[in-house]
């Protein structure tokens, strides 16, 4: 029997309540009529999830019986009803949570799903079933007023700990910890997120020259200390597939790195990642092989980069081309964000995306060609007027 056969016979299967019983109902009322989901039940009470489970947003819950919930220590179990740890027990609950309708032939065709929680949670053929991380469904597709419950055999335990905390446990990112300690981010990359972090092992530090960890650690290199980091995260959680087809991100330093696939796997810039997707509570993290260095384009560069693009630029658009025009505008402020600019503030870093932001929600060209023209403007004149001599100390 093919695997679609397979599937297609195991959605047959129907138990705890009548089909057409079921539709009436919301995921928590058919839980409750059940019978056999009261652990369950109690902790969406205690997390405060009842209204967003009953409402009518479409989801998918894999819902672990009371048996289920019984194979967990019951000291963890009490752990997580108690109103202090109601952070914790919400993270597992919606690890158990698919936004959508996702019946189970549809779920036959994935290889993991994004919960609720942000984390992926694997799906896998295994046997005549379909194993959801660690546990397999026992029952499929009932269906309900706002979605469908998948019946699962053992409860879903994500991971728990912060983006620090799962790079502590590893024992190869010492001297990252120490560095981002030093450059005082230990709290932002300990919040709620999410982020993605291309975390450069102790071996990728020592590859550094001689003497630079030590001079990037002094307190007065603590601004370039921040730069370097910053370009090693960036916001949300993204997953090594999503990385490459997008093919660049924007850092947290405003820069752009750049992602690569070769036939010895994904880089970033010039690093590998030699381990990816390692989950966290509040992000993901890819291990790399070297350290990310920003390089920056010097004021000079800046200001020739934009007056070519205006000297191409300008007679285009007078020709009528003005959609061109933006092309050639646009690719200029482009280069220049994902290169940065050296010594440039936060505040100018700021204006030259906000100007592209802009620029993208301007729908008429002739409108966007302007948007683009002042902006580069208004960064030429900031640009020219940085200082001679915080330029040559970069």
């Amino acid at each position: 029997m093919n695997k679609r056969m397979i599937a297609l016979s195991f959605c047959m299967v129907f138990v705890l309540i009548g089909q057409s019983q079921a539709q009436q109902k919301n995921i928590v009322e058919t839980a409750v009529g059940a019978g056999n989901f009261n652990t369950l039940v109690a902790a969406v009470k205690a997390a405060g999830l009842v209204d967003t489970l009953s409402g009518s947003s479409q989801l998918t819950v894999f819902a672990p019986t009371d048996e289920a919930f019984s194979k967990l220590d019951p000291a963890l179990v009490e752990s997580l009803l108690k109103p202090e740890n109601k952070d914790q027990l919400t993270k597992v609950l919606t690890y158990h949570v698919l936004a959508g309708r996702v019946n189970a032939r549809d779920a036959y065709d994935l290889n993991s799903a994004e919960t609720v929680n942000g984390q992926r949670l694997p799906l896998n053929f295994r046997g005549d079933g379909l194993q959801v991380g660690e546990s397999m469904i026992s029952v499929t597709d009932i269906q309900c007023s706002n979605g469908v419950i998948h019946v699962i055999d053992s409860v879903l335990i994500p991971k728990l700990d912060n983006i620090p905390a799962v790079a502590q446990s590893a024992g190869q990112f010492n001297t990252l910890l120490a560095a981002v300690g030093a450059a005082d981010l230990a709290g932002v990359l300990s919040g709620p997120g999410p982020f993605t972090v291309f975390a450069p092992t102790d071996e990728a530090f020592s590859a550094l020259p001689a003497g630079t960890v030590e001079t990037l650690l002094k307190p007065e290199n603590k601004q370039k200390l921040i730069d370097i980091l910053k370009y090693h995260v960036i916001s949300g959680r993204v997953y090594d597939t999503d990385a490459v087809k997008a093919g660049s991100a924007a850092t947290l330093l405003g820069r752009s790195i750049q992602v690569g696939l070769k036939a010895d796997g994904i880089t970033i810039n010039d690093s590998k990642i030699l381990s990816k997707n390692i989950d966290a509570s509040n992000g993901v993290i890819h291990v790399i092989d070297s350290v990310l260095l920003p390089t920056s384009m010097t004021r000079q560069n800046v200001m020739s980069s934009i007056n070519g693009a205006i000297q191409q630029g300008a007679p285009i658009y007078n020709a009528g081309h003005h959609g061109q025009c933006c092309d050639i505008y646009m690719s200029a402020m482009e280069s220049i964000n994902a290169a940065g600019i050296a010594n440039a503030n936060p505040q100018t870093m700021t204006m030259l995306t906000q100007t592209l932001d802009n620029a993208r929600n301007t729908h008429s060209m002739t409108e966007r060609a302007w948007v683009l023209r002042r902006g580069m403007d208004s960064l030429y004149s900031t640009v020219q007027n940085m200082p001679m001599s915080t330029q040559a100390n970069r």
